[in-house]
C-alpha cells in the first residue's frame, strides 16, 4: 500500500532543461547583437608610437571632433561655447575626472587646442589623447 502513494504522489524534482535551453538560446542572441549595438562617430585618428595605456575603468568620458568640426562628448553633439558647462556637470556626477580627446587628424589645429582648454576650464584633473598605435596604421596601410 505504500508503493502505490508514492506513486501517485507529487514530484518534487525541477526540470531546468527548458530553462537551461531558453538561456543559452539568449546568449547566443545577445552575443550576435552586441557588436552591432556599438555606435560611434568616425575619425581618422592621427598615429604616434607611445604604448598603450591599461583600460581599468569600461566607461570613459571621451570628447571626439570629426573633421567638418563638430564636437561630441561620448556619442552626442555638442557646441563648442557649451562644452565646458556640460563638461561640468558631467564630471559633478562622477568621481573619475579624466577626459579622453579624439580629434580627427585633418582638424584645424587651433580647433584642438581651444577644445583642450574648455575641457580643463571644466575642471578635468586627466586629460588623455587618443591615437592609432604606430604599428596598428601600418598594418592597416598594409591591407
Amino acid at each position: 500500500m505504500s508503493r502505490s502513494r508514492s506513486r501517485s504522489g507529487l514530484m518534487s524534482e525541477i526540470n531546468v532543461t527548458p530553462f537551461v535551453d531558453v538561456m543559452l538560446v539568449l546568449l547566443i542572441i545577445f552575443m550576435v547583437a552586441a557588436p552591432m549595438m556599438t555606435q560611434g562617430v568616425e575619425v581618422d585618428l592621427p598615429t604616434a608610437e607611445a604604448k598603450s595605456l591599461s583600460a581599468t575603468e569600461t566607461e570613459h568620458l571621451l570628447v571626439t571632433i570629426e573633421r567638418n568640426g563638430t564636437i561630441y562628448i561620448n556619442d552626442f553633439a555638442i557646441e563648442q561655447a557649451n562644452l565646458t558647462e556640460k563638461l561640468k556637470g558631467i564630471l559633478s556626477l562622477r568621481q573619475d575626472r579624466r577626459v579622453f580627446l579624439r580629434a580627427d587628424r585633418h582638424v584645424d589645429y587651433g580647433t584642438v587646442v581651444q577644445t583642450m582648454v574648455a575641457i580643463q576650464n571644466a575642471g578635468v584633473d586627466n586629460l588623455g589623447m587618443v591615437t592609432i598605435p604606430y604599428e596598428e596604421k601600418t598594418k592597416q596601410n598594409v591591407s
